[in-house]
Parts: C-alpha cells; sequence; structure tokens
C-alpha cells in the first residue's frame, strides 16, 4: 500500500508550483518519509569507478540536493551514490522567480535557476555530520559575481576535500553568464592546472586523493569537442560527465518551450547519449563517463550504458516517474546482463557506443 502511495506522488506534485514541489520533496526526505530500498542490490550491478566501489551505477543529479541536505535518504531510496551541488563558496538566491518550468505534454523541464544555494559553510556542516562510508560527491560551482571564477572551483576542491567521495567541476551550466566559457580549450587548461595543482597541494598534506569529474554542456561545437577531451586528457581527469541541461529546443509541443533556461527530461535523451559515445570512442573508453540527460525508464538506462557510461544520473525522469524508477531500472539492468550472457553491469559498457556516434545530434 505504501509502495502504492509512492506512484502517486508525482501525479499529486504536479497540483504545486514546481519550486514548492521540490521543497516538499526535499523535506519529506528529511523526515524519513520516503520509500526504500527493496533490498540489497544483486552483484551483477556492482562496480568500481575511479577507485570508488558502488552496489550498482543509479545516482541523483546534481541540483536535486543542492544543500546537502539528503544524502542519505537518497542512497536509502536505492541509488548507488549520490552528489549534493552545486555549491558555491558564497550563498546566493539564484536567479529571480519564476524559473522553473515544467513541460507536460514533453516530459521535460526548462530551468533557469542560476546556482541557487547556501554556500560552501552550510553544506559542509551538514556533511560532516553524516556516517561516511557511502559514496556522495560533491558538485562545485562559482558564483556569480566571483571576480576569479577558477579560484572558486578551488575553494570547493580545498573545503571538501575531507568530506567528499568525488568532485564534480560544473562548468557547463547555462544559467550563470559566462560560465560556458571555461570549457574553452585554453579556460580549461588553466581552469584543471590549477585544480590539479590544489589537489596534489592537498594530498602532499596528507588530506586523501579524490577523484575530479568535469561535467560538460550537450550544446558544445562539434569541432570543438575533441580538443576539450584533449585538455581533460592531458590533465588526467578521473572522469567526465555528460551531460548539463541543453539550450536547444529539439521539436518542443508544450507552450512553456519559449521560456529561457536549461532543457531536461525526455527531449534531451537523444542529443546527450550521441555525445557521451562520441566522447566514449574519442577517450577509447579509458576515461570513465557518467550519462547524464533523459532518462527515465529502464530502456533509456540501458541504452546510456551501452553507448559508454559507467555510471548514470536521473532527475527529471523521477519527476515524472516517481521513485520507484530506481528500482525498476535496477531490475531492468539486472535482467540486461543475464539477456546478454554477462557477468557484470560493466561488460554493457560501450557495446553500442558505434551506432550511437554515429548519429547527428539532432535526429
Amino acid at each position: 500500500m505504501l509502495r502504492g502511495l509512492f506512484d502517486l506522488a508525482p501525479r499529486l506534485l504536479m497540483l504545486l508550483p514546481p519550486e514548492e514541489a521540490h521543497e516538499l520533496t526535499l523535506r519529506s526526505l528529511e523526515r524519513g518519509l520516503s520509500l526504500r530500498a527493496r533490498g540489497p542490490d544483486h552483484p551483477s550491478l556492482t562496480l568500481s569507478f575511479a577507485g570508488l566501489t558502488l552496489p550498482n551505477p543509479i545516482g541523483i543529479a546534481a541540483g536535486f540536493d543542492k544543500d546537502a541536505r539528503v544524502p542519505d535518504a537518497l542512497l536509502a531510496l536505492g541509488c548507488g551514490f549520490a552528489e549534493i551541488g552545486s555549491v558555491t563558496p558564497l550563498a546566493q538566491p539564484g536567479n529571480p522567480p519564476t524559473r522553473v518550468f515544467r513541460l507536460l505534454q514533453d516530459r521535460a523541464v526548462i530551468n533557469r535557476l542560476g546556482f541557487n544555494n547556501g554556500g560552501h559553510h552550510a553544506a559542509l556542516a551538514r556533511l560532516l555530520k553524516r556516517q561516511p562510508g557511502r559514496v556522495v560527491g560533491v558538485n562545485i560551482g562559482a558564483n556569480k559575481n566571483a571576480k576569479d571564477r577558477i579560484e572558486d572551483f578551488v575553494r570547493g576542491i580545498k573545503t571538501f576535500s575531507e568530506v567528499a567521495s568525488y568532485f564534480t567541476v560544473n562548468i557547463s551550466s547555462p544559467n550563470t553568464p559566462g560560465l560556458r566559457d571555461l570549457q574553452a580549450p585554453e579556460a580549461l587548461n588553466e581552469l584543471l592546472g590549477r585544480l590539479m595543482d590544489a589537489r596534489a597541494n592537498l594530498v602532499a598534506a596528507g588530506k586523501p586523493k579524490r577523484p575530479i569529474v568535469v561535467k560538460l554542456s550537450p550544446d558544445i561545437a562539434e569541432e570543438d569537442l575533441a580538443p576539450i577531451i584533449a585538455r581533460l586528457a592531458s590533465h588526467n581527469v578521473d572522469a567526465i560527465a555528460i551531460s548539463n541541461t541543453t539550450l536547444t529546443r529539439p521539436g518542443l509541443r508544450d507552450p512553456a518551450a519559449r521560456e529561457a533556461g536549461g532543457l531536461s527530461g525526455r527531449p534531451l535523451f537523444h542529443r546527450s547519449t550521441v555525445m557521451l559515445a562520441r566522447v566514449y570512442q574519442a577517450t577509447r573508453g579509458k576515461i570513465p563517463l557518467i550519462g547524464i540527460g533523459g532518462i527515465d525508464s529502464g530502456p533509456t538506462a540501458l541504452a546510456k550504458i551501452e553507448a559508454g557510461a559507467t555510471l548514470i544520473q536521473l532527475y527529471t525522469g523521477l519527476i515524472y516517474e516517481g521513485p520507484g524508477l530506481i528500482q525498476r531500472i535496477k531490475d531492468d539492468l539486472t535482467e540486461a546482463v543475464h539477456r546478454h550472457g554477462d557477468f557484470a553491469i560493466t561488460d554493457l559498457v560501450g557495446k553500442s557506443a558505434q551506432a550511437w556516434a554515429a548519429q547527428p545530434l539532432d535526429p
């Protein structure tokens, strides 16, 4: 009965404005009012990622838990890992409301939140209170008015080095003016150089070495992708996340499609998966990838993995499908491993990368 109630949650939350629905969801998770994982995951879903061991490849994308309010509740839902943020050094309100729009006809969301969060100090205080053990990453960003945005990212590495299982460097949000400029090869070169130096200094001081993931935009020009990947590889990043939200509007029907901001959900699936496969091929599968964008079912999750993702992250799919989506995906992935005659989900990584990479970004 309780599981059925949670299956109704998406329809009930649709009656509220998006940000109110999100806040209600966070408060429910804080109070333990959430669906719990059915039981231990099948051993075939266990995997290693950048030196971390996870019980399954599913996480919830950054933006859901910006301030580290519910990482353990997300793990209890059945996720293999959690990621908080994006968090900036100083608290900031983000862009003025209204700034989140559901596109019901397209099973999508447009947001122009603009890194609204409570800042490093508040998130760190919460993370210090939790029991270590399970994998919780920290997605770091830069303040809108920062004089030196790269220094903001360096501060994130320094601040959370004791509590982050890994870092995701968010230089791909479309809602902070100029942030995506850090994806340009020369700017990226400087950013990565300073981040790796900061990490090396922390390790020399006896701190743990945390993996660094760089999150890319799905709107990178095709001719720019190769030099960007070359910079990422030359600095030995531990993983690449693909992708953030898009500014494109691929064949949308909902009237809200005219709103400014980043588009997530089902319409992003094709573009983000093609880019994922192209990065997998360009890196020859040597750099682990996180696949994000349009995952709302077991088949779409499997497609991301077969296109090259070692891990996957959800967000908008949960808005429309509810928390039961996590278990359904795990069931489908387990069945897919057995169907292919393999022993582990990692055996399926990249199996369809060539076919996906050959497709146009916009079908």
